[in-house]
């Protein structure tokens, strides 16, 4: 079942690896953002960068990463990071 308050985060090491992996998930059609890392799952990675992957996605993501080598730091679920009250603007 699909939770559509559920975030997956993937955090890389550094920024060309989060490119990479981006690249590779667009060539096959896996809908991913880049995103910030929130800085509840960051940890003492300094890259900041991350890709936020919707739960109906995560698992043709990791079907694209497993069969295509991506690299990649950590793969975290989070709920709730998204508000819909903030990035308004007129």
């Amino acid at each position: 079942m699909v939770n559509p308050d559920l975030r997956w985060y993937i955090l890389f090491a550094n920024y060309e690896q989060g490119l990479a992996l981006r690249d590779l998930l667009l060539k096959f059609d896996v809908k991913n953002r880049i995103a910030p890392a929130p800085r509840a799952i960051q940890g003492e990675l300094s890259c900041g960068m991350s890709l936020l992957i919707e739960d109906a996605d995560i698992e043709s993501a990791l079907t694209c990463i497993v069969q295509n080598r991506g690299e990649y730091h950590s793969i975290v679920p989070l709920a709730g990071q998204m508000r819909s009250h903030r990035d308004k603007y007129c």
